[in-house]
């Protein structure tokens, strides 16, 4: 696999973005974060604090302000030792938030003498990716609502960091404004209905997907979880917001019944469609330009069991 170089994220703020984010942005991100330097990110590496370190890089490059403290990075234990969340704020024209997530820790590394490096391009350098192109997109813009951006580590450990920074009570201010959260698990590949299109978990539970479809640009498109029988739902950060009865959904691009590449060596960037997850980013920052308090207040049926 092609190696890229860490170091090379100083040179990133010699691209100047207009309304739309590039390609070779979300190329040199996703890039980044999947490269072999990172050796697949585990939680408690040095690999791991470094992409943390690379995320709070580019969240500072967009300006964006820290949820708490004096640092992007939001710690909590693992096993002894400190761990970090990366959460950045975007203020806009009101004081109720839209949140942005994904998980950037995977798996590490195996004993395959052919590849041991578990890349996770897809799960998740793929979601941190998108979060990172909304706020690049946001850059010089104000939005209707404000926004969180939430880069989230052991997911793979069993959602570690959405669990403790969703009871981190210097963020309940926050909490108590935020809208819903979008949580991007896996969108590096071309969804089963096709290019500009993603899939909601938990769809059954609320209206978020319909309300979004509403006002969505350039005919992106949210469909129902076709894969509703592997419980997703439940199987990802999102629902450390779902018990705070906050709406909290996932979405993804992953076509579950052929995804050999998940939790695979296989996972590096050879499977991303860039181009899909450009279109993908550029129209959903062109969707929430839309929304409003007024028009986007998405709320649970009584079907969801926190």
């Amino acid at each position: 696999m092609k190696k890229i170089t860490f170091l090379t994220f100083s040179l990133f703020s010699i691209f100047a973005f207009a309304q739309d984010v590039s390609k070779e942005r979300v190329e040199i991100v996703l890039s980044t974060l999947a490269s072999d330097e990172m050796k697949g990110r585990e939680i408690g590496t040095l690999e791991n604090e470094n992409a943390a370190n690379y995320i709070a890089k580019l969240f500072e490059e967009n300006n964006l302000e820290y949820c708490t403290g004096n640092s992007y990075l939001v710690p909590f234990d693992y096993k002894g030792k400190t761990a970090y969340n990366v959460c950045g704020i975007k203020k806009g024209k009101t004081d109720k938030y839209l949140g942005f997530s994904g998980h950037f820790d995977h798996i590490g590394t195996s004993k395959n003498p052919k590849d041991n490096i578990y890349n996770g391009a897809d799960d998740d350098a793929s979601g941190i990716t998108t979060l990172v192109g909304i706020s690049d997109y946001f850059k010089t813009k104000e939005p209707e609502f404000s926004m969180v951006f939430m880069a989230f580590n052991g997911e793979e450990k069993g959602m570690l960091g959405s669990r403790a920074i969703s009871k981190d009570k210097n963020l309940d201010k926050i909490y108590d404004n935020l809208t819903t959260l979008f949580n991007f698990e896996m969108v590096a590949t071309e969804s089963a209905f096709g290019k500009n299109a993603l899939f909601m978990t938990g769809d059954e539970f609320s209206d978020l997907d319909e309300l979004f479809n509403q006002n969505a640009e350039n005919n992106l498109k949210i469909y129902p979880d076709p894969y509703a029988d592997q419980q997703l739902f439940y199987r990802s950060d999102n629902v450390s917001f779902v018990k705070k009865k906050i709406i909290a959904h996932s979405f993804s691009t992953v076509d579950m019944t052929k995804a050999t590449h998940y939790h695979n060596e296989s996972d590096d960037i050879n499977v991303v469609d860039f181009d899909n997850l450009t279109t993908i980013i550029n129209n959903f920052g062109k969707t929430l330009e839309k929304l409003t308090p007024k028009n986007f207040t998405p709320k649970y049926n009584d079907k969801v069991r926190f």
